[in-house]
C-alpha cells in the first residue's frame, strides 16, 4: 500500500511536529520494522533507496528502486522493508504549517496527494540528486536560526511537488471555475469520510444528496458539475470509493463481513455482499482469501 522508509515513527511523533507542524529526518541506515496500516495526523514526503513493500488505501506496491513517496493523512497506508538497508530522507508536516488558503487549497488537490492519484514516483539518477539536494537544503534550514525558515522549508516542498508532477503527470482537478471548485470540494469531503477506522463510527455521507446538503448547494447542480468536470456522476466517486475502503478493510483488519458492511453504511450485510460482489467481482469472503493467499 504506500512506501515508507517512514523514518523512525517514533521520532516523528515528537512533540516538534505538534509544536512547529514540521520536521525532517534522514533515514539512512538499518531498516525500520514494518509499520502499522492506519492514518497518520500529517502530511508526508519520503525519499528512498530499497526494498519496499508499500500499502496505499486498496493498493500494493513493490518498489526496488529510487522514489518519492507522498502520504496524505485522509489515507491510511504502511510499509514493509523488504531490504535490510535503506537511504534517503523524510519529511512531515501539518495541513497549519502548510499555511495560507491557498497553498492548502493546492496542497490537498495535487494528485499526488489524493486517493485516485499515485503517491510513488521513480527516480532516476539525476533526479534523485535534484530531490535529494532539496532534502538536505532543507534539513540545513530547519536546524539553522534563520528567521524566515518556516517560509523557506515551505518552498521546499513546493519545489518538490512540483518536480514529482513534472516526472509524473497526472490529472488533476484545476480550479478554473464555480464547477471545478464545488467538485474539489465533494471530492475532499468524500475523502475526508475515510479511512474508516472503527466500527463504531460508520460511513455517514453516502448519497449525492448528503453531499449536497453538507456543501449547501442544489442536488442536480452538485451532480452537473461533477460530471462536467469528471466525466463520471456523484454515484461513480462514491460508489468507486466505498468499494476501494472495502476491499481494504477485507484485506488489512479481522473484522467480520458483517462488520464491514455496517461501518459502511449499509443496513444488512446481504445488500454489502451484492453491492460487492457487483464492484468486485467476488463476493467478500471470497476476495478476502485470495489476499491471504498472496
Amino acid at each position: 500500500m504506500i512506501t515508507n522508509p517512514e523514518c523512525a515513527a517514533g521520532a516523528f511523533r515528537s512533540p516538534d511536529v505538534k509544536l512547529k507542524g514540521f520536521k525532517i529526518h534522514e533515514i539512512t541506515g538499518p531498516a525500520y520494522p514494518a509499520l502499522f496500516y492506519g492514518r497518520r495526523d500529517f502530511y508526508k514526503i519520503v525519499l528512498a533507496t530499497g526494498h519496499f513493500k508499500i500499502c496505499y488505501g486498496d493498493m500494493t506496491f513493490d518498489i526496488d528502486d529510487t522514489f518519492l513517496f507522498f502520504g496524505n493523512p485522509h489515507i491510511a497506508y504502511s510499509n514493509e522493508h523488504l531490504s535490510p538497508e535503506q537511504q534517503g530522507y523524510a519529511c512531515v508536516f501539518t495541513e497549519v504549517f502548510i499555511g495560507s488558503r491557498d497553498r492548502t487549497d493546492s496542497l490537498l488537490n495535487a494528485p499526488i496527494f489524493r486517493f485516485e492519484g499515485t503517491p510513488i514516483v521513480p527516480l532516476n539518477k539525476e533526479q534523485a540528486i535534484f530531490v535529494s539536494a532539496l532534502f538536505q537544503r532543507m534539513q540545513a534550514v530547519y536546524s539553522g536560526d534563520y528567521d524566515q525558515k518556516a517560509e523557506m522549508l515551505r518552498s521546499c516542498i513546493d519545489l518538490i511537488i512540483h518536480e514529482a508532477l513534472r516526472i509524473q503527470p497526472q490529472n488533476g482537478l484545476i480550479l478554473k471555475n464555480a464547477a471545478t471548485r464545488i467538485t474539489s470540494l465533494f471530492m475532499e469531503l468524500l475523502e475526508q469520510q475515510f479511512p474508516i477506522e472503527t466500527t463504531s463510527d460508520p460511513l455517514r455521507l453516502r448519497t449525492a444528496r448528503d453531499f449536497a446538503e453538507q456543501l449547501s448547494v442544489h442536488e442536480n447542480y452538485l451532480n452537473r458539475s461533477v460530471k462536467e468536470v469528471t466525466g463520471k456522476p456523484i454515484s461513480v466517486h462514491i460508489s468507486g470509493r466505498i468499494a476501494a475502503e472495502a476491499k481494504a478493510l477485507l484485506q488489512h483488519t479481522n473484522w467480520s463481513v458483517s462488520d464491514i458492511a455496517y461501518s459502511l453504511g449499509f443496513e444488512y450485510p446481504s445488500y454489502f455482499n451484492n453491492y460487492f460482489k457487483r464492484t468486485a467481482g467476488l463476493a467478500p469472503n471470497a476476495y478476502r482469501k485470495t489476499k491471504m493467499e498472496v
